[in-house]
């Protein structure tokens, strides 16, 4: 579908066409497969669910080169995604860059969203969007901005599978057992979508302008859930239950273990919390 003139986004649904939408947005340099296959049947039973290419990503047009753009802009595709597939209110689900975008759909489009769930994130002009530095709030781990610095590099195969394996590993937050293995196969699925073995870098380089909107978040009343992930290296505690507090009306649960990743072993407690938060929204009940 198109996004903006020159911009095409590739976009993949799953279940009941009549369920409920739920719109997954994933993080910076992340394509739509960054949502594992058992966690998007899992949120299947009860939703239509689309995944999609973020631009310069996956199979979405790459454009940073020749036009470069905003991360402001990224939450304008998602709501083109929305547009493309006729869909006029859903539930939106963000994990780390993504749950910077849901933020700012609930400040420009709350009349898109049914609900908000955000995780692995921190409140908009906080975390890595904190430019001045001033917030208070802890920031990434010396070792993931260490190892940031090899970010695109050129690598074979080998060698780039081999980068992103320790990258998770690194993001996972050493909690729970960590699958080598099972990583390293979601990220040959993702070369495989993508038709290359480079690592998508746009967004790390992209405009972060119009990000320090923090203040506006109190006034939110779509029904957000703010999902904690402790062991998350990037925005540790208590970024997750500053972002409940920033939001208006929001609830913080903890899935225990998590990082800032998606290994299976989280699969069921994420769902199990997202499903229940997006029927209360629904039925326009609260969940205790």
């Amino acid at each position: 579908m198109s996004a903006a003139e020159g911009i095409d986004l590739w976009a993949e649904e799953r279940g009941d066409p009549a369920a409920p939408p739920l719109l997954l947005v994933m993080g910076a340099n992340a394509g739509g497969l960054g949502w594992p296959e058992e966690l998007v049947d899992l949120l299947a039973a009860r939703h239509r669910v689309i995944r999609y290419d973020h631009r310069d990503t996956g199979r979405s047009s790459a454009v940073f080169d020749r036009s470069p753009y905003a991360i402001r802009d990224l939450a304008t595709d998602a709501v083109a995604v929305l547009d493309g597939l006729g869909v006029d209110r859903a539930h939106v689900v963000g994990m780390s860059l993504g749950g910077t975008l849901v933020q700012l759909l609930l400040l420009d489009a709350p009349h898109r969203l049914r609900s908000a769930t955000v995780f692995a994130t921190s409140a908009l002009g906080a975390g890595l969007a904190d430019v001045a530095g001033t917030g208070g709030l802890p920031g990434p781990a010396p070792e993931l901005l260490a190892y940031w610095q090899t970010m695109g590099q050129e690598r074979d195969r080998e060698a780039e599978l081999g980068w992103r394996v320790e990258h998770w590993r690194l993001l996972s937050g050493g909690a729970l057992p960590f699958d080598a293995a099972w990583f390293r196969a979601q990220e040959e699925r993702a070369m495989e979508h993508a038709g290359t073995v480079r690592s998508p870098v746009a967004h790390a380089l992209a405009d972060q302008s119009g990000l320090d909107r923090g203040a506006e978040l109190a006034a939110v009343r779509v029904p957000t859930l703010v999902a904690e992930a402790p062991e998350d290296p990037i925005n540790p505690p208590p970024h997750a239950a500053h972002l409940a507090a920033t939001i208006g009306g929001a609830r913080l649960v903890t899935v225990p273990g998590m990082g800032h990743a998606l290994p299976p072993v989280v699969h069921g407690p994420l769902a199990a919390a997202v499903t229940a938060h997006t029927v209360a929204a629904d039925e326009g009940t609260t969940v205790g």
